[in-house]
């Protein structure tokens, strides 16, 4: 197999009519300014200036409990105007689907973690440091404990979903999306991984999931 090639798994359709915002989410200690969500900002903004209508784009900085960054979260798609696309990275994945179940929208997760409260479970007591914003914390059992209230058991409608998945993710097991998100369309970028630097290859397929077709020059 290639080394930069795609695979689509599995084939549905994204949402027939363009979105009219997107919200992006992004993983565990990372934050609004990282690459992946500045480069989807950047896109969306081409996106507006070119398309002739707007399409409004939020990266919020999400806080660490998980409970409260999906309250974080929900506030912000509260915010935003029309029908929204949901994009999460690894954490930000898992929230996107909650919101994704909870309100009919469509999603593009990169990389999801599938069971996080199993994940986190193996850092406890751990301190971080988030390299973006500067803020300190520490790993406890309210982590854990949320996680697990959170966790979903199945997707009631797999055809809003695209899955982008690296096949080296060093952090989380791709089979382990594989399994979770089974009749999601997906496309796996063989040796990508977890941080999916090849993300830019794959906007086109990120916005066509909500119903914008990207200019050949992003």
């Amino acid at each position: 197999m290639p080394a930069h090639s795609a695979v689509m798994v599995s084939e549905s359709a994204g949402v027939s009519t363009p979105v009219d915002s997107l919200l992006y989410l992004h993983g565990f200690n990372s934050a609004g300014a990282s690459p992946k969500a500045q480069l989807v900002a950047a896109a969306c903004e081409t996106l507006a200036a070119q398309g002739g209508r707007e399409l409004a784009c939020a990266t919020p900085d999400l806080p660490h409990y998980p409970q409260a960054a999906l309250d974080h979260a929900e506030a912000c798609l509260d915010e935003l105007p029309g029908t929204t696309l949901l994009v999460g990275s690894s954490m930000g994945g898992f929230l996107a689907t909650c919101l994704a179940e909870r309100h009919g929208l469509p999603a593009v997760l990169i990389n999801p973690a599938v069971q996080p409260a199993r994940f986190v479970a193996d850092y406890q007591g751990q301190h971080l440091v988030n390299a973006y914003t500067g803020d300190s914390f520490t790993i406890g059992t309210a982590h854990h404990e949320q996680l697990l209230a959170l966790q979903w058991s199945r997707l009631v409608h797999p055809q809003r979903y695209l899955l982008l998945l690296g096949s080296a993710d060093e952090t989380l097991d791709c089979r382990d999306a594989l399994h979770a998100y089974a009749g999601c369309r997906t496309l796996i970028h063989p040796g990508g991984d977890h941080g999916f630097s090849e993300l830019a290859r794959y906007l086109p397929a990120l916005f066509a999931h909500g119903g914008w077709t990207l200019p050949p020059a992003v």
